[in-house]
C-alpha cells in the first residue's frame, strides 16, 4: 500500500526575497534594563562598584542594539539609544562616586592619623634639625641635641664603642616637658652615622644612655640631660644622629658639623 506524501511550501515573499525575520530586540531591551539599574546603583556613590560595571554592559549592549537597527536587524531604536545613555551616565556616575569615596576614606584616615598623633603625641617636625634645635612633638615633650665637641677617650674606663685611630665626640641630649601633665617613663634609643656610615656609641662609666638614671616621670617644665659619645673616622664631616625618645613617638633626626 502506498502512501501519499504531501508536499506543503513554505510561505515566500516576492520572487527572489528572503523571508521574514523576526526582530532582534534583545540587546537593546537589556541595554535598557542595566542602564536603569546602573544609573540608579550610581546616586548613593557608595555603588560605584555596582554602577560601573552595569554602566558599561549597557554601553556595550546599547551600542550593538543600535548598529542592529540601523542594518534593519532591530526595531526598538529609542530604547536602544535610551540604554545607551543610561549607560554612558552610569559610568559617569560610577567615576564620581569612586573620586568621592577615595576622597572620604582620606579624610576619615588624616583624621584618624591625627588624633593618634594627638594621643600618642607623634613629632610634627622630624626633618633633619641642627645642634641645639628641638624636635617638638604633641604631648609637650621636646627633644634638643648640643653641637658635638671632641671628646678624649680614657683607656682605663673605656667599656666599648671606640676604635684605635678615630675621633670621639661629645653631644648632650635633654629631654624637656613643656606640656601642662608629667611625661612618664621616658626611653630614649640613638643612631647614629658619620658621613652616612653607621657609627658606634662609646660606651664608659660616666656616659651613655645605659649608665644614666632617667627620671621617671617628667613634670611640666622639667628636663634630663644625658652626656653620649659617639666615634667617627679621623675624616668625618658630619655626625648624624636619630633619636626616638619613647616607644609611640617618631624618630628625629640631627645633622651636626664635625
Amino acid at each position: 500500500m502506498s502512501q501519499q506524501m504531501q508536499y506543503q511550501p513554505t510561505p515566500q515573499g516576492p520572487a527572489g526575497a528572503p523571508g521574514h525575520q523576526a526582530a532582534r530586540n534583545g540587546l537593546g531591551v537589556a541595554a535598557l534594563i542595566l542602564g536603569i539599574i546602573g544609573s540608579l546603583s550610581g546616586i548613593p556613590m557608595i555603588l560605584f562598584w555596582l554602577a560601573g560595571p552595569l554602566g558599561l554592559l549597557a554601553l556595550i549592549f546599547g551600542l550593538v542594539g543600535m548598529s542592529r537597527v540601523k542594518k534593519g536587524q532591530a526595531t526598538n531604536k529609542g530604547v536602544a539609544v535610551t540604554g545607551t545613555i543610561l549607560g554612558a551616565l552610569s559610568i559617569i556616575l560610577a567615576i564620581v562616586g569612586l573620586i568621592v569615596t577615595v576622597l572620604a576614606v582620606n579624610k576619615a584616615v588624616d583624621e584618624v592619623k591625627e588624633e593618634f598623633d594627638k594621643q600618642s603625641g607623634s613629632s610634627s617636625n622630624i626633618k633633619d634639625l641642627g645642634a641645639g634645635e628641638a624636635a617638638k612633638y604633641n604631648n609637650g615633650l621636646e627633644v634638643t641635641v648640643s653641637k658635638p665637641t671632641p671628646f678624649t677617650v680614657d683607656p682605663n674606663t673605656l667599656i666599648s664603642g671606640h676604635t684605635e685611630g678615630n675621633k670621639a665626640y661629645k653631644v648632650t641630649v635633654t629631654l624637656k616637658n613643656t606640656g601642662d601633665k608629667a611625661a612618664t617613663n621616658p626611653l630614649m634609643s640613638t643612631d647614629a652615622e658619620a658621613d652616612g656610615k653607621k657609627t658606634e656609641e662609646v660606651a664608659d662609666d660616666k656616659h651613655g644612655i645605659l649608665h644614666h638614671d632617667w627620671e621617671k616621670t617628667l613634670d611640666p617644665n622639667e628636663s634630663d640631660s644625658v652626656e653620649m659619645v659617639f666615634d667617627a673616622p679621623p675624616t668625618a664631616k658630619e655626625l648624624s644622629i636619630k633619636i626616638t625618645p619613647d616607644i609611640l613617638l617618631d624618630p628625629a633626626n640631627w645633622k651636626l658639623s664635625l
